[in-house]
């Protein structure tokens, strides 16, 4: 296979899976509550004034700092998004047109500008794509949009008896209420989701009288997911809190804590996969671009190999 047409198919490949992204994009097609009018800036200036004020990093690891951070993070990606599809795209469209004219024996004396250009895009494009690799990652595997949803296991468990304490399956370190909530990448399990035999096994007394309510849920009780997992093991206030009276009228305790909350639908699946997807295409538009690079290279050097 020749030099011109591998260049040709790099270009191709390039504008292909750069249209599929743009249909897909978690960003782009509105399925985040990412915004590129985040005020960064405030956060940046109030986190400055807690450190002036003599606020320590472990102080604001988790609440300042974290912030700044997922608000630079967010909207790193929301523009590279943006800026990275385009010029993709325009780099496979235009690439991709003038190689096609190479392949039909149409202006072979420009060849050599050719290579350059292409040269030239692959480079660009692999910065720009790789950019938005790196900040799809992060944000899919550190962060939530802002009605975060409690992180639980398949069965709806965040937390397990263990002696006389309730142990949470999610606690990380005190102060990190955020290992509590389900990142992108956790929202494709079937937990998250609509799933027939979860919403079922609800319906048993375990469940049905163990659930808790997260302080996002608005539900009436006075203690959420967030104050039982607030240090690594919570001790009831009474022998009554999480006991219930069977059907054969004895007292038990609940073995388990489920998050009251169930999803009825699967657009937190939808979310996920789309971050997922855009990640994965935008690995092989990386190669294409090297590709692209490495061929317009060649041809720039000997145009009569095209």
């Amino acid at each position: 296979m020749g030099k011109g047409l591998l260049f040709f198919c790099c270009s191709c490949c390039i504008l292909v899976l750069t249209i599929i992204n743009l249909s897909i994009g978690p960003i782009i097609t509105g399925r985040t509550d990412i915004e590129g009018t985040m005020n960064c800036a405030y956060l940046n200036d109030y986190y400055d004034k807690l450190k002036d004020a003599g606020a320590s990093n472990d102080d604001l690891k988790y609440t300042a700092k974290w912030k700044k951070d997922e608000c630079l993070r967010k909207k790193g990606m929301h523009n590279m998004e943006y800026t990275a599809f385009i010029f993709d795209i325009v780099i496979g469209f235009v690439c991709g047109l003038i190689g096609l004219l190479h392949l039909f024996d149409l202006k072979k004396d420009f060849v050599s500008n050719t290579g350059l250009i292409g040269l030239g895009c692959g480079f660009v494009g692999f910065v720009l794509t790789f950019v938005y690799i790196i900040f799809n990652g992060l944000v899919y595997t550190n962060y939530y949009d802002d009605n975060g949803i409690i992180k639980r296991d398949g069965d709806g468990i965040f937390a397990e008896l263990e002696g006389d304490k309730y142990k949470c399956k999610y606690f990380d370190e005190e102060g990190n209420t955020h290992a509590l909530i389900a990142k992108y990448s956790d929202l494709g399990k079937k937990q998250y989701n609509y799933n027939k035999d979860l919403i079922k096994s609800y319906d048993s007394d375990e469940v049905k009288f163990c659930k808790i309510g997260s302080s996002n849920s608005h539900s009436p009780g006075t203690i959420f997911v967030e104050n039982i997992c607030a240090k690594e093991s919570y001790t009831p206030t009474s022998a009554a809190q999480f006991s219930y009276t069977a059907s054969n009228g004895n007292s038990v305790k609940c073995q388990n804590l489920y998050v009251e909350e169930i999803e009825s639908d699967i657009i937190n699946k939808d979310k996920s996969d789309r971050f997922l997807t855009a990640l994965i295409l935008s690995l092989f538009v990386c190669l294409a671009n090297i590709g692209l690079a490495l061929f317009g290279f060649l041809l720039f050097r000997a145009p009569s190999d095209f």
